[in-house]
């Protein structure tokens, strides 16, 4: 069985990612990127579907232990784990290099103290776990070749195959160093170059130092920015700039329900907060990539804006279900793809004209045709604002009048007001503040309950929906406003969990819920966060700092946050790690440093 989604690692090469569980086994590696197929799916299903251990030896059937220890190098993405045995201390290294060539996972292990036997178990099942690659030597290389991929495998230590496994078994003792590494290559091109893995930990060291210099945040939050920071960066697929949602697919919002997506790619919404939270903290050039991956994905098509894109602007992501994988702690069922990308979600358009706006603020060298792209988004919302959509949750029951959805159309119309008055684009003045003075008054008229004094999920509804608590972040209301401190106060009594964190709308158990789905969810962490962000925007900044530490305190040891948390079992559910808890972690340390509401 995995090990519980927090006790696993990141680590990655900004084109593809792995995790490794504390027990030394890496469960999940897609090659050569995010959104291809994986060549270790054990986190979905079992050992059969293909894994990595390293670690101490121990006894057939038992356990394998875990780490006594274990951390990122400083301000890296270098995993160090060590491991007590009753024979002495061991070190293991896991990273994954900036690609320059073939992509590889690198493990060095190193003795501490005494000596440790050790072993390595490498099961690579390709497609999915579903295909059981040819391995063979090859000039004193180990390959293994399925189709049009080959996997090699470099290691000094003795290797041999036993059913279906590479195995190595081998002695550590203080000083000793071994590296054992894995490099993807298409199965019909020259090996790849051997690798090199002292030079290369260097220079992956060197990499993450110089990026992380360039944060200008330096609040009493540092660690968990930095954290989040190098989280996102390694989020981003370098070739494109385009940011994956989260390197896997499929891990439940309910452990044993049906919520299980595919988030190996770009979604418009969560790329744009990126991208705010990395010019805020000083990094202007993923911001430029982003804004180009952009521009290539959208073309000269913004009137069909998809919500979300392949890491390289592809637009099909045809959703299919793998049904040899019995899913993470039998959670089916486990998908590929995502059929949410073709959905209408009118809130995309305005999370994306606020990222311009930003980019645009903050001094990034100026595009004409972002400017372009942004005019050309308002025309289509003139014609299309009044439509109902799925909204920002993608639910799949029918289309809605969400409130979320228009009050970010009225930000992408006001940003664009902005951007004209600022003489660096010509449009329609006059007629658009009136579109935006139309807007904010339908939301005003229809999206707002009178006899509980709230805003609601939409239209003609009773439910609520934690975006709202995004109405004063995004200007649409002052922080003061009888209305919003009513529906900040109405979502903490109705959608707060026993713990205090935010739920995003309510949901039915086993019945069809607003969302379309059967079953429920965890407290879903960025409303946690917004809802930290609106207590210190009212004045309750003690209040605000209590529940962002308590957010805080749910990060694994390693920093890393999941899509959500369960309040009954008291443990990291959905897909990990999840850019959308990540980012407004760092945007409610600037808020809350900013308003010197903070301990010690």
């Amino acid at each position: 069985m995995a090990g519980r989604i927090e006790d696993y690692a990141l680590i990655g090469d900004m084109q593809t990612a792995a995790l490794v569980c504390r027990d030394g086994t890496v469960d999940w590696l897609c090659l050569p990127r995010f959104d291809s197929h994986a060549i270790f799916a054990g986190l979905l299903g079992t050992e059969e579907h293909g894994f990595w251990r390293l670690g101490p030896a121990h006894a057939p059937g038992g356990e394998p232990p875990a780490a006594a220890r274990r951390g990122y190098r400083g301000d890296s993405l270098i995993l160090e784990s060590e491991w007590d045995t009753p024979r002495g201390t061991v070190r293991v290294t896991d990273f994954m290099p900036p690609r320059d060539g073939a992509p590889q996972l690198i493990r060095i292990v190193e003795g501490v103290s005494g000596r440790v036997p050790m072993r390595s178990e490498l099961r690579m099942r390709f497609s999915y776990g579903r295909v059981v690659p040819w391995v063979h030597k090859h000039e004193g290389r180990t390959v293994a070749v399925a189709g049009p991929d080959s996997v090699w495998f470099d290691t000094e230590a003795e290797t041999y195959g036993e059913a279906l496994t590479t195995y190595a078994d081998f002695t550590v003792t203080p000083g000793d160093r071994i590296a054992f590494t894995i490099s993807w290559e298409p199965s019909h091109k020259e090996p790849p170059a051997l690798p090199e893995p002292e030079q290369s930990l260097v220079a992956t060291e060197d990499f993450w130092r110089e990026w992380v210099e360039h944060c200008t945040y330096h609040g009493p939050y540092r660690e968990a920015v930095v954290r989040s920071l190098i989280t996102l960066k390694a989020l981003t697929y370098a070739p494109t700039g385009g940011i994956v949602a989260a390197p896997t697919t499929s891990l439940p919002e309910e452990i044993g329900g049906v919520r299980n997506w595919d988030y190996r790619y770009t979604w418009l919404r969560d790329a744009a907060i990126t991208l705010s939270s990395l010019l805020r903290t000083g990094y202007r050039e993923e911001a430029r990539a982003w804004r180009e991956w952009l521009l290539r994905a959208v073309a000269g098509d913004p009137e069909n804006l998809q919500i979300m894109y392949g890491i390289a602007g592809e637009r099909e992501l045809g959703e299919a279900e793998l049904d040899w994988l019995p899913g993470y702690e039998n959670s089916t069922p486990v998908r590929v793809g995502n059929g949410a990308a073709h959905q209408l979600q009118l809130d995309v358009y305005g999370e994306v004209t606020e990222a311009l706006h930003l980019a645009h603020m903050t001094g990034l060298a100026r595009n004409d045709y972002a400017s372009v792209l942004q005019l050309k988004l308002i025309r289509y919302l003139e014609d299309h604002w009044q439509e109902p959509d799925e909204g920002i949750w993608e639910v799949r029951g029918p289309r809605r009048h969400f409130v979320h959805s228009k009050v970010m159309a009225w930000v992408a119309v006001d940003r664009t007001i902005k951007l004209i008055e600022s003489g660096d684009a010509d449009g329609p003045l006059e007629r658009w503040k009136q579109l935006r003075d139309d807007i904010h008054r339908d939301v005003c008229e229809k999206g707002y309950d009178r006899e509980r004094n709230t805003f609601t999920q939409s239209y003609g509804s009773q439910e609520l929906d934690a975006s709202l608590l995004l109405i004063p972040q995004m200007g649409f209301l002052p922080p003061d406003d009888k209305r919003v401190i009513g529906t900040i106060e109405a979502i903490q009594r109705e959608l707060s969990t026993s713990d205090g964190f935010i739920l995003r709308y309510p949901t039915d158990g086993k019945d069809e819920g607003v969302d379309g789905l059967p079953g429920d969810e965890g407290a879903f962490l960025a409303c946690s966060f917004w809802m930290a962000d609106d207590l210190a925007m009212i004045g309750r900044v003690d209040e605000a700092r209590k529940l962002f530490e308590k957010l805080l305190s749910l990060r694994n040891d390693l920093g890393l946050l999941a899509e959500e948390w369960d309040p009954r079992l008291q443990r990291q559910v959905g897909n990990f790690p999840q850019a959308f808890s990540h980012v407004p972690l760092i945007d409610t340390a600037l808020r809350l440093t900013a308003s010197g509401a903070y301990g010690g």
